[in-house]
């Protein structure tokens, strides 16, 4: 009954297509959501779509800390046993959020062929003076100022830490900018040498791995942690954040001094708030290089 109610649905909505169609207006119906008539009832998928189930399904233990996933289910299903690992997986949850302030250093001298001669021209530092101001305004509880070992994101982040100044601060050779992954499609301009992909991309894979997960359960306060690198580690980081193809990082672009956000749930559940938020810069200073 469920099928055959399904499919008149589905004939009718062809029909109104096809008489708009003929009209020579194109109508736009909305998306219409249905229930599948498989043994999975509780399954939604939307009418537009060429199959039935998402591309790409949400791995909810990405960062390995899933508390069900810690916690050795229960040998037998009697009451006690089953109330016991709930209140175990009960403790293992986080309940606070992890934010992760990504920030893409100043402009430099990008023609120096030494990393020590690559510093930030006028303008790159201009640009993170505006962003040590704009996270001051944000008024956020930051709990550390993290940067790179380049000398361009070392002196973005000093810059910002003068806004910040009850900051700790550290610096870590693995947010260093490098090849993280071949990009897909690839870049004619830019075309490194595949050992550099191989030594790079394991490094910033780690990197990754470092700073991105869920809150520990003894968390109580959601934290908001401020790391200054560079665009293709940001941008392989959201792919990955989000669970993308971590080969489109090429796809987008990054403003010098820009903010991207990235909120990590107690359910393991991932938000970008902004990619390369850059509003508090003057036109005139805005740059990609």
């Amino acid at each position: 009954m469920a099928s055959r109610r399904f499919y008149r649905q589905l004939h009718a909505l062809s029909n109104i297509a096809r008489k708009s169609f003929k009209a020579g207006a194109a109508v736009v119906v909305g998306v219409v959501v249905y229930k599948h008539w498989s043994s999975d009832h509780n399954a939604l998928h939307a009418s537009w779509t060429t199959s039935y189930e998402p591309t790409v399904k949400w791995d909810p233990n990405w960062d390995r800390r899933d508390p069900a996933s810690l916690i050795p289910p229960p040998k037998r299903k009697c009451e006690e046993e089953v109330e016991e690992y709930n209140k175990l997986v009960a403790n293992c949850t986080p309940t606070a959020s992890r934010h992760i302030l990504l920030i893409r250093h100043g402009q430099y001298f990008d023609t120096a062929h030494v990393d020590k001669e690559r510093f930030l021209t006028s303008i790159g530092r201009n640009q993170a003076e505006l962003t040590g101001q704009r996270l001051k305004d944000l008024d956020l509880p930051y709990t550390i100022l993290i940067s790179s070992t380049m000398t361009r994101a070392i002196e973005t982040a000093q810059l910002i830490h003068k806004y910040l100044p009850e900051l700790d601060y550290k610096q870590d050779d693995s947010l260093k900018e490098g090849a993280p992954i071949p990009p897909e499609p690839p870049l004619g301009s830019w075309r490194p040498e595949q050992k550099q992909f191989f030594q790079d991309g394991a490094r910033i894979e780690s990197a990754f791995r470092k700073y991105f997960y869920r809150a520990d359960p003894s968390q109580k306060e959601d934290t908001y942690e401020i790391i200054v690198c560079h665009a293709n580690v940001i941008r392989y980081f959201i792919c990955r954040v989000l669970q993308f193809p971590p080969d489109a990082w090429l796809r987008f672009s990054l403003a010098n001094g820009s903010i991207s956000h990235v909120c990590i749930r107690p359910s393991g559940r991932v938000t970008v708030k902004a990619v390369g938020d850059h509003g508090y810069i003057p036109a005139k200073l805005v740059t990609y290089k």
